[in-house]
């Protein structure tokens, strides 16, 4: 065989193994190090960096703006609201948990703390956007966060720095992290004063105990998700929540 047919040949053998490898989708892009990766936690990477986490975002968003006109009919102005939660709903905390994923160190009181008074959070893709969309429509927004009544200062002030006006924001009282006890408030009229009664059409967050009376069981209960999509609207969060306490069947 002559030199320029080997080299001829294996010339081809290089452009068909490329187009072989670019047809298979784990092979277009070369993994990166686990050691690059947040502490290890591929979690935390595919919530800060994928294009999947910030489209599912955007839909999740656009899908509870499309169902509004619906479910606001007949409402009169600010007489409805929507309820969201706070963190991985409306502020992006993943800096944080990159951090500690870095240091190797777990989450404590002491640096979530330190963490919500640097009002460092970013707003999780579409919901500035929502906000603005339910208050151009007439409606209010509500926000029932678990973060401490302490530290509702800066959350305030975080949420305001990306850009959401609140009508009113329940933070955690000592004691319970029930949120339903709050919803009640916001749906009596005694949530703030200067808010009457509202009429809640919407309840958007991370985590099923931001939705009313839902837990975790709600796996095991016939027709237990057939609001979401209708009035309930759920962000992905693979970094943590009550899910981590489920026993996998």
């Amino acid at each position: 065989m002559s030199v320029r047919r080997a080299a001829n040949i294996a010339s081809l053998f290089a452009t068909l193994l490329v187009a072989a490898c670019a047809s298979h989708p784990r092979a277009t892009v070369a993994p990166q190090p686990m050691a690059s990766i947040a502490g290890g936690r591929k979690d935390i990477h595919w919530f800060r960096s994928s294009a999947e986490y910030r489209g599912i975002a955007l839909e999740v968003y656009r899908d509870a703006g499309d169902h509004l006109a619906e479910l606001t009919r007949g409402l009169s102005t600010g007489s409805w609201a929507v309820i969201l939660d706070a963190d991985e709903t409306i502020l992006d905390n993943s800096l944080h948990e990159r951090r500690l994923a870095d240091r190797n160190e777990s989450f404590t009181e002491t640096e979530w703390a330190r963490w919500v008074r640097e009002r460092a959070a970013t707003a999780v893709p579409g919901a500035v956007e929502f906000t603005r969309k339910v208050r151009a429509m007439g409606g209010r927004i509500a926000i029932v966060t678990n973060r401490a009544d302490s530290l509702c200062g800066p959350t305030r002030e975080n949420l305001k720095s990306v850009g959401v006006e609140a009508d009113v924001i329940l933070c955690q009282p000592v004691g319970t992290s029930d949120k339903n006890p709050r919803f009640q408030k916001i749906q009596r009229g005694t949530a703030a004063p200067r808010v009457p009664a509202l009429k809640v059409v919407e309840w958007l967050g991370d985590n099923i105990q931001d939705f009313p009376t839902l837990t975790q069981a709600v796996r095991t209960v016939s027709g237990g998700y057939a609001d979401f999509g209708v009035r309930y609207f759920l962000l992905p969060n693979p970094m943590y929540g009550s899910w981590e306490k489920n026993s996998e069947p």
